[in-house]
């Protein structure tokens, strides 16, 4: 029998190794069997969705992506993809099995992927939202640009990402944040979307207006689209080509629809019963491994059939033989333990920043600075010193922000490290989490705290990156979010804190600075560090005298979890942050030298030293916070002076909050929703006199 061609035997085919492409197909194809008929219903695993009908396309566009800085940004049947991009089969098992030896260590299902670069591009850890894949990989797709034309590292010429998804996908939110980015800025991205006809069991004609997302998309100038038979190993591997070679010739994004057939349910346990048995007879009809069988006749497909099984059995016995994860491990890799990860950020890159000062330098009766001048001299200083420094978010660029955080820093930088972006809180998270991938330190802003509702999945999904890869990938970025009542009025779209969910949202933390020396020491210290930041910048503070300090010096880094003795006192403890430390010192100018008052000016973490300590000698407990009462961050502070210091209690511990409904627009309706100096004293008075 002749040897199996190397080469499309179409004329004019691209070259393309056939036999690796068949032996990977067919790999996928009994993987997917085997968890299907006999480890899913023996409850051995308890998550399968069978890639059965999509391995071709995903084999020959991995085939492809030879580049040493490509990346791929994939979803849950992209498993063919995963195992020719060097993911092994013993991997591929135990991930499944929850055991260690999965790339997850059993921390999540075994169809949600990553890898740094092994035999193929590096895949950005997936998360298990759909259509959460885009904008990472549109951050990827910047930050080749960024490499290759800012810092004029030519070893990133001619890389690109791709970001994989069926056609179900394509309705999601991501999708359309990372289609504007890629557009707008011709980025090397190219969208491979595998479309099955079916998200689970709506159809497509659902999912877009006409049921096909290339030809919805024909408005899209600056968008090349290609479609084919992703069943057709000639067609395929075509449309493959020409996608492929279009984005690496830097002529802008490209999307790749490929029609293809899922052979199974969306998971195990779905029996397709919303097909007629028409269309699944014309699904089987179209299955790629036939197709592929017939394409490559001279291929000694018996002998491949027997290899791969055995390759497989011997993997599921070595997996088999791994032992559970370690429990005293679950709740590692949150934050930066000292490990440097593999892919993501500064440290992956190989760069260390200076750790900076804790002593402020000059006077400190010296020339005081508003908060919103700290802020911007402490970015405008940290581009100069780290040219991997990108700042951005809507109006960040000529206009200098909306608040002026960034006046000039375009016109000194340029618009490739200080960029406007689009009105869409997904596309700027889910890029900056992208960009940091890619070894670079994102700081976009948000305009407002309540318009970060709209990138709640990047945010989650972005704080739980180092846990999810067991500290292999990290993505440092610091988010910059404006917010809080304003100097002269409130509303409820500007005036949000929401500072409990922030502390709640895992794998972040949270800066709450309530002057412009701490705001510059914090911001500075988030900027060299290595886990993703919440940076709460309160608008009543921005321009207002109360937030005034003389500036620390561009060296000065405040750690993160010290809080500040704002003034000692024997008789209560006040614990608070951010714009109500100012309304606590005015409020306890009645009783001199009683009223100790801490500012947190961190949740994330928060000094509960630093607490006990001032209870244990005042005896007396009040919390005070801007955030609305029911679930407030007080809570979690009163319960661990409860837990730690509750036998030195002189007084049942108080808290102070604002009211449970929105911060309204008029100043009286205001100044009664958010604790006020009054209510402040009383709530003071009410604890001395007991």
């Amino acid at each position: 029998m002749d040897p199996a061609p190397t080469t499309a035997p179409a004329a004019g085919g691209p070259a393309v190794d056939w036999p690796r492409v068949a032996r990977l197909v067919l790999t996928s194809r009994r993987l997917d069997e085997l968890e299907e008929r006999e480890l899913a219903p023996s409850g051995k695993i308890a998550y399968q969705f069978s890639s059965r009908g999509h391995e071709l396309a995903e084999v020959l566009l991995a085939v492809a992506l030879t580049h040493p800085h490509d990346a791929a940004s994939v979803y849950y049947r992209s498993r063919p993809f995963m195992l020719a991009a060097g993911l092994t089969l013993t991997e591929a098992l135990a991930g499944g099995l929850a055991v260690s030896g999965g790339l997850t260590a059993g921390r999540d299902t075994g169809v949600t992927h990553f890898l740094a670069a092994r035999s193929g591009p590096t895949v950005l850890p997936m998360a298990g939202d759909v259509g959460a894949q885009y904008s990472p990989a549109a951050g990827w797709a910047q930050a080749i640009t960024y490499h290759r034309d800012t810092l004029g590292d030519a070893t990133w010429a001619g890389a690109l990402a791709t970001a994989h998804g069926g056609d179900g996908s394509t309705a999601a939110n991501g999708f359309w944040a990372a289609l504007n980015i890629a557009t707008t800025q011709k980025l090397p991205l190219l969208f491979f979307i595998e479309d099955n006809g079916y998200a689970i069991s709506v159809p497509g004609r659902l999912q877009n207006a006409q049921g096909n997302i290339a030809a919805s998309l024909g408005g899209f100038a600056d968008l090349r689209r290609i479609e084919g038979d992703g069943s057709d190993p000639a067609e395929a591997a075509r449309c493959v080509a020409e996608a492929v070679e279009h984005v690496r010739a830097g002529q802008g994004a490209c999307l790749l629809r490929l029609r293809v057939v899922r052979l199974c349910g969306h998971s195990f346990t779905d029996n397709q019963a919303y097909k007629s048995a028409q269309v699944r007879a014309a699904e089987n009809a179209r299955d790629p491994l036939m197709a592929l069988r017939a394409y490559l006749p001279n291929l000694e497909w018996a002998a491949l059939e027997h290899a791969v099984e055995q390759e497989l059995r011997a993997a599921l016995e070595a997996a088999s033989r791994q032992a559970p994860p370690d429990p005293e491990t679950a709740a590692r890799h949150m934050f930066y333990e000292g490990r440097t990860p593999a892919v993501g950020g500064l440290l992956a890159a190989g760069i260390a920043l200076p750790e900076g000062s804790g002593r402020p330098e000059g006077s400190a009766t010296g020339p005081r600075l508003n908060m919103l001048d700290a802020i911007r001299r402490v970015l405008e200083a940290e581009l100069a010193l780290n040219p991997r420094l990108v700042v951005f978010g809507e109006d960040v660029g000529v206009k200098g922000g909306v608040h002026g955080a960034t006046l000039d820093l375009q016109a000194k930088y340029g618009a490739a490290r200080v960029f406007d972006t689009s009105l869409n809180e997904d596309g700027i998270i889910g890029r900056a989490a992208g960009l940091a991938y890619a070894g670079l330190m994102p700081a976009p802003e948000i305009q407002f705290r309540k318009y970060m509702d709209a990138a709640t999945e990047q945010v989650n999904n972005a704080g739980t990156v180092r846990w999810r890869t067991v500290g292999e990938f990290a993505v440092p970025m610091v988010v910059r979010v404006p917010g809080g009542f304003g100097k002269k009025t409130g509303d409820p779209w500007h005036s949000v804190t929401g500072e409990a969910v922030l502390a709640h949202t895992l794998g972040w933390r949270l800066a709450y600075p309530s002057n412009a020396a701490d705001a510059a020491g914090l911001l500075r210290a988030a900027l060299r560090g290595h886990d993703p930041t919440f940076f709460f910048e309160h608008r009543a503070l921005l321009d207002t005298v109360p937030g005034r300090r003389p500036y620390p010096g561009d060296d000065y880094v405040l750690p993160f979890g010290v809080a500040n003795v704002v003034q000692a006192g024997t008789d209560v403890t006040v614990v608070t942050w951010g714009a109500l430390v100012h309304r606590c010192e005015e409020a306890a100018r009645a009783w001199p030298g009683q009223i100790e008052i801490l500012d947190l000016r961190t949740l994330v973490p928060w000094d509960r030293a630093a607490v006990i300590r001032s209870v244990r000698k005042t005896g007396k407990l009040l919390v005070v916070h801007e955030d609305t009462l029911t679930a407030g961050f007080a809570g979690e502070i009163i319960a661990a002076v409860a837990g730690e210091a509750f036998e030195a209690l002189d007084a049942p511990i108080e808290r102070l909050a604002s009211a449970d409904c929105p911060v309204p627009y008029s100043p009286a309706l205001m100044q009664r929703v958010v604790p006020s100096e009054a209510a402040i004293a009383a709530r003071l008075a009410r604890l001395l006199a007991f």
